[in-house]
């Protein structure tokens, strides 16, 4: 990323940004993406639906990384029942609604409709499943989204594998 970078600058770009970063990247699909003001990541992102009564993946997306969760979220939204996620899908929920589900998103802080005991139960929910998550590794080892996204499907079928034997045991 450094060679990428210093590359835009002797090229006269000023900011090393998503629209300069195509020009320049060995990763035509690449993006930067952030998560608050001071952490950025240079890759893709992986979007996950678990099921929260065997614990197992039902569907993976992955996506270029300036990809909001949100926008993430569609791609793997179930078709019936209630979806249980972080701060970062609240940005999901009308479109939760929309297809007739029952929103339990953590919200954000400075939302006037949060409700910090709603949370905490969502929270509770959530944290037997939150290891799926954690266990799996945050980098990518190939280019491109299709090639990633492939890898990841791979991965879920695994740990589904792995996860079956635990539930039949």
């Amino acid at each position: 990323m450094w060679e990428e970078r210093d590359k835009s600058i002797q090229a006269g770009y000023e900011k090393f940004n998503n629209e300069v970063l195509p020009k320049f990247a060995k990763d035509k699909e690449v993006r930067i993406g952030a998560k608050g003001k001071n952490k950025f990541w240079f890759g893709y992102k992986k979007h996950q639906s678990v099921d929260m009564q065997s614990g197992m993946i039902n569907k993976v997306a992955v996506t270029k990384a300036d990809v909001t969760d949100a926008d993430g979220a569609k791609r793997i939204l179930p078709k019936t029942g209630a979806v249980s996620a972080d701060k970062g899908y609240v940005g999901a929920i009308p479109e939760m609604i929309k297809r007739g589900l029952h929103p339990m998103v953590i919200l954000r802080n400075n939302m006037k409709d949060k409700n910090r005991d709603k949370d905490r139960f969502i929270t509770k929910l959530r944290a037997p499943y939150e290891g799926t998550f954690s266990k799996q590794s945050k980098r990518t080892r190939y280019k491109g989204v299709v090639k990633n996204q492939a890898a990841e499907f791979l991965y879920a079928i695994s740990f589904n594998f792995r996860r079956l034997i635990v539930l039949e045991g």
